[in-house]
């Protein structure tokens, strides 16, 4: 199923983007569709067109096409015609490396199949050689699977033979207010805990991942075949509170320990 709402279709170079109504791809989609006068339109790619996230996409402007990286038949079609593909997984649907790796290697044998001119593949570190011996081996071969399961598909692409940049993205800053947002503890004051002890994390806001994605497209093949590493700043856990702190309005103190065991956690109290 394709919806194509709110603007007219043109000779712009479509962009076809997996993960449109999530963080990464998401931000590549709103990066297109703020630049009118670029060269380029989005293709939103989407489990379920009629989705209520997949609808005000093509609401605004959004070409919306449904397939799965489940489904390699069903990503050559959302991928032909488009000059560029962004390509982003989410380990954490399935929790599996393998899970991971299957559908990075479909979509690289569907942008290869569709003639796509120039791939984005969000892609992670290998610390393995900086974990091995240091922390369990998970998933039979892993020390962070998300991370290297990624590092590993790099290869698929490299051997599908399409101009691809690789681009390594970081923490989301976005997840401060989600997945990690400070909770009330008994006082009632906001309690935040990470498990960084005194080292610094880097960090992105997702949408800025959506920038440096429209960006990379924008240059064309300047950037194939290249790493490309961003992160906005890297504050260390004060620096992360403070953070917070100007988001919440709340001032507050840092407190050693942890609201829960997670070794080398910190806890900050707002």
């Amino acid at each position: 199923m394709t919806q194509f709402r709110g603007a007219k279709l043109s000779d712009k170079k479509i962009i076809a983007v997996l993960g449109a109504t999530g963080a990464q791809g998401g931000g590549l989609v709103d990066a297109v569709l703020a630049d009118p006068d670029g060269p380029f339109r989005v293709r939103a790619i989407t489990r379920s067109a009629t989705a209520p996230k997949a609808v005000a996409l093509a609401d605004r402007g959004a070409e919306v096409v449904e397939a799965s990286l489940e489904d390699e038949d069903s990503l050559f079609k959302a991928f032909e015609g488009a000059h560029g593909v962004f390509v982003v997984t989410n380990f954490w649907e399935s929790f599996s490396a393998d899970v991971e790796l299957a559908q990075a290697a479909r979509a690289a044998r569907a942008v290869k199949a569709a003639g796509v001119a120039h791939v984005v593949w969000s892609t992670l570190e290998d610390t393995r050689g900086v974990l091995d011996g240091r922390v369990p081996v998970l998933q039979e071969r892993y020390t962070v699977p998300h991370f290297d399961a990624k590092a590993e598909a790099d290869e698929f692409f490299r051997a599908s033979g399409v101009p691809t940049t690789f681009l390594r993205t970081t923490f989301y800053w976005d997840n401060l207010a989600e997945h990690f947002k400070p909770q009330r503890g008994e006082d009632g004051k906001l309690v935040l805990t990470l498990p960084m002890g005194e080292a610094k994390l880097p960090g992105i806001a997702s949408e800025d991942i959506g920038r440096t994605a429209h960006g990379v497209f924008l240059g064309g093949g300047q950037a194939s075949g290249q790493r490309r590493e961003h992160r906005r700043r890297a504050p260390d856990r004060r620096g992360v509170r403070r953070g917070v702190r100007r988001r919440t309005g709340r001032a507050g103190v840092l407190l050693p320990g942890a609201a829960r065991p997670v070794p080398g956690a910190r806890v900050a109290r707002w």
